[in-house]
């Protein structure tokens, strides 16, 4: 009898241990365990990331970092980080954060418009993506792989085309910029292709006008016939001559570091550089800025006209006149000319 009543006794503690270790477990993992005020929040995880380091994100949005870390660890999750962007949402239980932060890795939007160079690039890439700005820019400027891309150091802007992606956030710098060659492609349909070959261009030579297009004009509607006087004057073999290269040309010398060149002077013209539109006939070597879409189309669908000048409108900002004669463009040129000098606008 005494025996029957300890094996009872012994048989009720552990059904109460039993009890307290499911209730424990229960609430590890279904009860709520979010302190942060807002609907949701983000961490990130980076691809060197400890559970230490994951744990140290969570402390202060949990209101039980022990249960938590008591099943992350039977759970596995400890030893088995993801690096990614991840949503905690508030009154989550452990549960649904571990499964969350394990396998719920949420794009990010990516996007970047004109940049003028690859260093401007990796910089405004960087702040949106894990990887860091000397990575994106190695890679970008690797020899091996411009080279299997059919590029250059000159020409390697143009595969960057200005717009808004979807992309994870631990995306490597090698990983960014094969996806930013695989949108290059994407654009680049037959199309496309077919209009660049009726002018004679390669991609390349499209990609340098339509940058001194867009740094010409930036109204999406104006674009097409600014192209269409660059085109004309390819055609007869005249020089391009046009401003922006001279002042892409200044900028590569230390003379002209942090300045800005607001009007193009004689002295500017005198520069010596493949850039100088005024010295050298032909396009450019490469890129002088990462061109808008909207001017790479106007390059393929240029206005078909007689015009071979153009200067800016004083009574009408953003915008040109154009001119089919030297002497047309002379008055439209003193005009803008007397405008800056109202403005004082010497250099």
């Amino acid at each position: 009898m005494y025996i029957k009543k300890i094996l009872w006794a012994i048989a009720l503690i552990g059904l109460v241990i039993f009890a307290f270790f499911a209730y424990y477990i229960y609430g590890a993992m279904f009860s709520p365990n979010t302190k942060f005020n807002e609907s949701e929040v983000y961490i990130y995880i980076s691809e060197n990331d400890s559970y230490r380091d994951v744990r140290q994100q969570l402390e202060p949005l949990l209101e039980d970092i022990n249960g938590f870390d008591a099943l992350a660890k039977q759970k596995k999750y400890t030893s088995n980080v993801k690096a990614g962007k991840y949503r905690i949402r508030k009154g989550m239980n452990n549960n649904e954060i571990i499964n969350s932060i394990r396998s719920g890795n949420i794009p990010v939007k990516l996007s970047f418009n004109n940049q003028s160079s690859l260093e401007a690039l990796a910089g405004r890439v960087a702040e949106q993506i894990e990887a860091d700005s000397l990575s994106l820019l190695k890679a970008m400027k690797d020899d091996n792989f411009l080279k299997s891309a059919d590029l250059d150091q000159k020409t390697a802007l143009g595969m960057y085309l200005p717009n808004s992606y979807q992309v994870f956030w631990n995306t490597s710098a090698e990983s960014f910029v094969k996806r930013m060659k695989t949108e290059y492609d994407k654009f680049w349909n037959s199309e496309r292709l077919e209009k660049a070959k009726a002018l004679n261009f390669s991609r390349d030579e499209v990609m340098a006008l339509a940058s001194i297009v867009y740094e010409e004009s930036k109204q999406k509607s104006e674009q097409p016939r600014v192209a269409g006087v660059y085109i004309n004057r390819l055609k007869i073999g005249m020089p391009l001559q046009a401003d922006p290269t001279i002042k892409f040309a200044a900028y590569q010398l230390p003379k002209y570091k942090n300045t800005i060149i607001r009007r193009v002077l004689n002295v500017h013209k005198e520069i010596d550089s493949p850039y100088n539109t005024y010295k050298y006939a032909g396009l450019p070597p490469g890129l002088i800025t990462m061109p808008d879409l909207s001017a790479i189309d106007a390059v393929l669908n240029y206005e078909n006209h007689n015009y071979l000048y153009f200067a800016a409108d004083p009574k009408k900002p953003g915008y040109h006149r154009f001119a089919k004669t030297l002497s047309q463009h002379n008055n439209n040129a003193r005009d803008y000319h007397n405008y800056l000098d109202q403005q004082g606008i010497r250099k």
